[in-house]
């Protein structure tokens, strides 16, 4: 009999950040610099696969550590509203696009540095928890702010906390995409599993 911990895409991630890991570890011991091989990096034509393994990838055990038990809190809420598959695809998404984001703009005003881990998607979850729940739409459908209005202020919102959550060597410009996507995706509700993902009336209740 499967446990509801088997079927569980927090659990999964968590499975594929410890397997990445050990691969990194046993790639750093056969080659030098491996950190290339999971790393972001510009030009991204050079290592395209690093769109995607670089989510999963993680500096050292301690940022392993605090990226996995920040996802146990943000999935678990966020996978109970969606399927497997949706969460997945959310993950690597908004992971993979926070990291580009990071890259291509450190380029415009500084030697670009290799980007990695998964911060980007765990914050895009957070936002989601934030925004796709029945609270925040009943706060939304009460005051009937305008979409660009609401964009404007998830964007403040993630600034804010971009700021106070940043620390030395932190890709904070990957932690406010990923947010501020996070955020816009909870409020349209694209995660949602019922035929009617993109509706999300104030008696919405949230799985």
């Amino acid at each position: 009999m499967r446990t509801p911990l088997a079927d569980s895409p927090t659990v999964d991630t968590l499975l594929i950040f410890a397997a990445v890991f050990l691969a990194q570890q046993l790639m750093g011991l056969l080659i030098p610099y491996a950190v290339g091989l999971f790393a972001l990096a510009p030009p991204l034509s050079v290592r395209p696969w690093t769109i995607v393994t670089s989510v999963y990838a993680h500096s050292d055990v301690s940022h392993l550590l605090a990226n996995s038990i920040t996802l146990l809190f943000v999935g678990i809420p966020v996978e109970r509203s969606t399927t497997p598959f949706r969460f997945h695809v959310f993950f690597i998404a908004t992971g993979a696009t926070a990291g580009i984001v990071q890259v291509l703009l450190k380029s415009l005003i500084a030697e670009p540095i290799p980007v990695l881990g998964a911060s980007g998607a765990v914050f895009a979850l957070l936002g989601y928890v934030l925004t796709g729940n029945r609270l925040a739409s009943g706060f939304f459908s009460r005051f009937d702010l305008s979409p660009p209005v609401q964009l404007l202020g998830f964007a403040v919102l993630a600034a804010v906390v971009t700021v106070a959550t940043g620390a030395p060597d932190v890709a904070l410009i990957a932690h406010f995409t990923g947010f501020l996507l996070g955020l816009v995706a909870g409020r349209i509700g694209v995660l949602d599993a019922s035929p009617r993902a993109s509706v999300r009336p104030e008696n919405t209740t949230y799985k």
